[in-house]
């Protein structure tokens, strides 16, 4: 008898009792986690969208290649007129795409904290103004901004132009066989930024911008692949697995850039030199253009009276002409001392005592990096494909171009870039159908009352603007899945919502670099039409969209280019 209670003794070991009490422990937690969060799925209830299963919701729609991941959730929430709220496993994501709650969350100082999948970019760009929040984020943003302003670009445009012409120059070497033109407006792109607003020469690097841009591209497909996975979005996790150690070589080749652009500008300052040093290459070289004539009167205009030093009117710049922010102030009120490029002043102002630390300023130049590259080459890339597709279209651009450079070849002045009316509002409706920045996500710290019905997105959800739905929404846009440049006449802008085309965003998160990035556009575009007729093979049906980090294309930009014949000179008379 005692031997046999010895033997139940045993049976009941420390582990048989651990487990025993996980299963109430963890039920305990669950109870108390969902408590938490009773405020949210109240609210959550309310709101429309497509029915998920238990537990997961939609979290299954999210595995698979990321063009399908995007055609779903695009399809699935097609049947929901403004808002649609989809589970992905616990996180409650709302999709709105009505302007007037667009206005309400982009126009806030208060929703301005980036989701939750931000924090991955964190090794890569620190605390850089696409992540950071609150009163650093507010110092940096009113420190950088004077950076872009008109006045500061304008000193630009022969370094835009002489990488414009080296496109084209390298574009020879395709002949007119199918290529893909991603390639070419990703490196171009890079260089022009090291030359412009990091204001190093290009020669700095020991290999092409295309290597800087490869990294990027890799580095955000793993960014994508950890917001959609479970495991990858847990650190340790990731840190076992082979994307780890792939994001740690890419990030040496994208930290390695940006380490030697800081180094050499900062050499630069110890000898007292400002500006940009390729700037000042051309001019020790003698680069200097002859005058050739023209034959738009604008420009000769130009030639004699001086540019005006305040913001242009009209749509030149990305956004509605209603939509105001801190790019907009006029430049007089910047003040000369500030008119400086971009990392030109971080430099100066941290000489000056500026709280401003060598971190600080990396973080920063690896986010105009990012943000100043990869969305504009994809914005030229899907210009270019449009261009070869829709022929009558391109006719109109290339005789836009013809009637302002005649039979010239000389380089683009900024008056030019103003007289390019029907070329930017290609500009504009490539950016309305294939928005670089095609989802815009906040985490809600407080609760969000929409404006399109009777709906409140709780605090604790992640509201996300999906500016694709968005720019292609029926009562906005008539035929909005045709690409249409007349949609950006002034007539029929001026009867638009404000915040109905928002592709560098808006409020006071707006993109600060948006009059710089349609300015590189319009330079760079209009040098390769005024050499290349521009042909694809493929409709816009065959575009397989891909929402990663950026919007471009899974089968990517693939077109031919066919040399233009010079216009014959018209004889003396």
């Amino acid at each position: 008898m005692s031997l046999e209670v010895s033997k139940d003794n045993v049976l009941i070991s420390p582990s048989s009792v651990f487990y025993f009490l996980l299963l109430p422990t963890f039920l305990l937690w669950l109870t108390y986690w969902r408590l938490s969060r009773r405020h949210l799925y109240q609210l959550a209830d309310r709101l429309p969208g497509p029915k998920g299963l238990p537990i997961i919701g939609h979290l299954l729609d999210f595995f698979g290649p990321a063009s399908s991941v995007f055609k779903t959730v695009i399809r699935k929430s097609a049947e929901f007129e403004n808002i649609a709220k989809m589970w992905i496993g616990p996180q409650l994501v709302i999709f709105i795409y009505d302007p007037r709650d667009v206005e309400i969350l982009l126009s806030s100082q208060v929703y301005i904290d980036k989701s939750s999948e931000y924090k991955f970019f964190k090794p890569w760009l620190g605390e850089g103004l696409l992540i950071s929040t609150g009163a650093k984020w507010r110092a940096h943003r009113k420190l950088i901004a004077p950076t872009f302003h008109l006045n500061v670009l304008k000193s630009f445009i022969d370094l835009f132009n002489e990488n414009s012409q080296h496109v084209v120059r390298k574009l020879r070497a395709e002949g007119e066989k199918t290529f893909d033109c991603h390639d070419y407006m990703s490196e171009a792109t890079v260089e022009i930024l090291l030359e412009t607003a990091m204001g190093v020469s290009k020669e700095t690097q020991d290999k092409s911008g295309y290597e800087y841009a490869l990294a990027v591209m890799k580095m955000c497909d793993i960014l994508h692949l950890r917001s959609r996975s479970i495991l990858l979005r847990n650190e340790f996790l990731f840190t076992l697995t082979k994307y780890y150690q792939e994001q740690g070589k890419l990030l040496n080749i994208i930290h390695g850039l940006t380490t030697k652009v800081i180094k050499f500008k900062k050499a630069a300052f110890a000898n007292g030199t400002r500006g940009s040093l390729a700037q000042q290459e051309r001019v020790s070289k003698k680069i200097t253009p002859p005058p050739t004539p023209t034959t738009s009167a604008a420009a000769a205009a130009a030639a004699v009276s001086p540019e005006k030093e305040t913001s242009v009117e009209g749509l030149s710049f990305g956004q509605a002409e209603g939509l105001k922010d801190d790019l907009d102030v006029e430049e007089n009120d910047v003040g000369e001392k500030k008119r400086l490029a971009f990392l030109d002043l971080l430099l100066e102002s941290a000489q000056k005592g500026a709280l401003l630390s060598d971190t600080e300023i990396k973080e920063q130049v690896d986010t105009i990096m990012f943000e100043g590259h990869d969305t504009t080459a994809a914005g030229s890339s899907f210009f270019l494909s449009l261009m070869g597709i829709h022929q009558h279209i391109q006719d109109r651009v290339i005789a836009e171009l013809d009637e302002i450079f005649g039979d010239s070849d000389r380089p683009a002045t900024f008056q030019d870039t103003l007289e390019m009316k029907y070329m930017e509002r290609c500009l504009m409706e490539t950016l309305r159908m294939y928005p670089p920045v095609p989802l815009i996500a906040r985490e809600l710290q407080e609760d969000l009352k929409l404006a399109s019905g009777p709906y409140v997105i709780p605090r604790g959800a992640t509201v996300t603007v999906a500016t694709y739905k968005l720019h292609r929404n029926p009562k906005i846009y008539e035929n909005p899945s045709i690409f249409n440049p007349d949609n950006f006449l002034p007539e029929r802008q001026a009867n638009r919502h404000y915040y109905a085309f928002v592709p560098f965003s808006a409020g006071p998160r707006s993109c600060v670099g948006r009059k710089y990035a349609m300015l590189k556009l319009k330079i760079l575009l209009s040098t390769i039409l005024r050499n290349y007729r521009v042909h694809s093979d493929l409709t816009e049906a065959d575009f397989k969209l891909q929402a990663d980090i950026i919007l471009k294309r899974e089968e990517g930009f693939r077109v031919r280019l066919q040399p233009r014949q010079p216009k014959p000179k018209a004889k003396a008379t």
